[in-house]
């Protein structure tokens, strides 16, 4: 990897002098997601899972991913155009960000891995490109590349993970950023500590209670 992407329509403040507390979103998030429950459109037929919710799309594959000791699910994974994307809704301060704080951590956690990883100006802000450490079918190392995506809404904080062919290239990239856009983020109205994970269930049908 290089650096030669990282400041491709970076903002006058750069990633390395930001406030890590600041909230982090495109400036048209109200408008056009991740969305806040409030500003859904109400008629559309999202698949409800609790703390999220997706609308159905052609091609789409959804999986619960459940962590096994205590039964509950952690995140949802989204197979479409060829990729993967992995999110997690976390409950946030009102007047504040996670997203910066939370791409020191993911910064350390790759080192520490062994891989490599670099800041860059993406769609939805600042994100991380990582060459992560993993197994290949033989049982040898290889390394795998995934991009590390956050969205800081009102109360909220949305991380996306983006592998397979969204990655690297643009067009399926087009094509899973639509989707990350697309998702609905309901925090509710129980009190909940920033940075813990909004809870999320099974999905029901479209329309149903």
């Amino acid at each position: 990897m290089s650096d030669e992407n990282a400041a491709d329509g970076a903002t006058p403040e750069t990633p390395a002098t930001a406030d890590p507390s600041a909230k982090s979103a495109p400036a048209d998030r109200a408008q056009s997601g991740p969305f806040d429950e409030s500003e859904a459109n109400a008629v559309r037929p999202y698949i409800d899972l609790g703390g999220l919710k997706v609308l159905p799309r052609e091609g789409l594959n959804l999986r619960l991913e459940v962590e096994e000791k205590t039964k509950r699910i952690v995140a949802i994974g989204l197979d479409y155009a060829g990729s993967t994307l992995q999110v997690q809704p976390f409950a946030a301060p009102r007047s504040s960000g996670l997203w910066g704080e939370t791409r020191e951590q993911i910064r350390e956690q790759v080192r520490q891995q062994g891989g490599r990883v670099e800041e860059r100006e993406g769609p939805f802000g600042p994100e991380l490109l990582a060459e992560v450490p993993t197994a290949d079918a033989e049982g040898g190392k290889a390394m795998r590349l995934a991009r590390f995506v956050g969205v800081d809404g009102p109360r909220w904080f949305l991380r996306g993970v983006i592998g397979g062919a969204a990655a690297s290239d643009p067009a399926a990239a087009e094509q899973v950023e639509d989707l990350f856009r697309s998702l609905v983020v309901v925090r509710g109205g129980n009190p909940m500590p920033p940075r813990d994970l909004i809870p999320l269930k099974m999905p029901q049908a479209p329309g149903t209670a």
